[in-house]
């Protein structure tokens, strides 16, 4: 337990923040599990609809700080790759 004010502060602060962090990745992965789901069933209507989405919210995870910029990068590229494969 903390003996200072302000190191109960920083606990809650911790606390939200990483409340909000698993939201954030827990969102992203679902995602990304909807986007790969997609891609095996090779619907090229679907894929289009949900690829600009996944990015989407795994670049608004980099904004919010949960996601490093070079992993949401891989993400993304890794994703696309897919998904102009399966497009063909």
């Amino acid at each position: 337990m903390p003996n200072h004010k302000s190191a109960e502060k920083r606990m809650r602060q911790n606390e939200k923040r990483r409340v909000n962090n698993r939201s954030h990745r827990t969102k992203v992965r679902t995602y990304i599990k909807k986007l790969r789901s997609v891609l095996d069933s090779g619907q090229k209507q679907d894929i289009d609809q949900i690829l600009p989405e996944a990015i989407s919210v795994i670049d608004k995870s980099v904004q919010k700080g949960v996601l490093h910029a070079n992993a949401a990068a891989r993400y993304k590229s890794r994703l696309t790759v897919r998904a102009n494969q399966a497009g063909k």
